[in-house]
């Protein structure tokens, strides 16, 4: 299982320390939410908060770009420090011209899906992309309660895509709920709110080990 705070939920005003204090906690990955106001109904923040961030951290940095043209933007995010770039399914670029550009800025690329997107508009560029990101509530908002109906989805896309192949998973996830996600096939927990609204993020991390020892 690989933790992937968001920062969406972070406290902006001390990012920097909000950071630190999950990757000493263990967190592997960090969720970096990108939202355009068109794609979805919110602005968040651009790559400008990605290249201030990267020389602070050795996290791999996950750009989910909630964004309507992300052809316009993957260089940007690539040369601020991004790791993982990974667009939407709904977005209006070319998604095959997309997913090559961000690979060949010698980045990994993903497609992420809203909850009510068919799991098999992605089935196209399955042999392209490195990861799927199923949205467990609809971008665009944190602190959203967790939709099960994606449980199947998730299940589905396991079998597809196979045992060794990433499946995200993003929206209303805590140490009370994850069993469910991670049960479903998921391997990389987002977890946005829980983490970063707490008054411990540490402690959370460390309850979601403990939870996944459990399983």
């Amino acid at each position: 299982m690989i933790i992937a705070p968001s920062i969406l939920s972070a406290d902006f005003s001390r990012l920097g320390e909000d950071v630190a204090i999950v990757e000493k906690a263990g967190a592997e990955y960090l969720h970096i939410d990108v939202m355009d106001g068109h794609l979805v109904p919110n602005i968040s923040f651009g790559a400008p908060i990605v290249k201030s961030l990267r020389p602070h951290s050795n996290m791999v940095f996950d750009t989910h770009l909630m964004i309507t043209e992300p052809h316009r933007y993957v260089e940007d995010f690539a040369k601020a420090g991004s790791d993982i770039i990974t667009i939407h399914i709904e977005c209006e670029s070319d998604i095959d011209y997309t997913i090559d550009k961000i690979h060949g800025l010698g980045k990994k690329a993903g497609i992420a899906l809203n909850p009510d997107a068919e799991l098999s508009r992605v089935l196209p560029y399955r042999d392209k992309i490195d990861m799927l990101l199923l949205m467990t509530v609809f971008a665009g908002f944190g602190g959203q309660k967790y939709i099960p109906d994606v449980n199947s989805k998730i299940t589905e896309a396991r079998k597809i895509f196979g045992e060794d192949f990433d499946i995200e998973v993003d929206g209303g996830i805590s140490a009370e709920n994850m069993q469910v996600p991670l049960g479903a096939g998921a391997n990389i927990l987002v977890a946005g709110s829980a983490i970063f609204g707490a008054k411990d993020p540490a402690a959370v991390i460390k309850a979601m080990r403990e939870k996944e020892c459990a399983l």
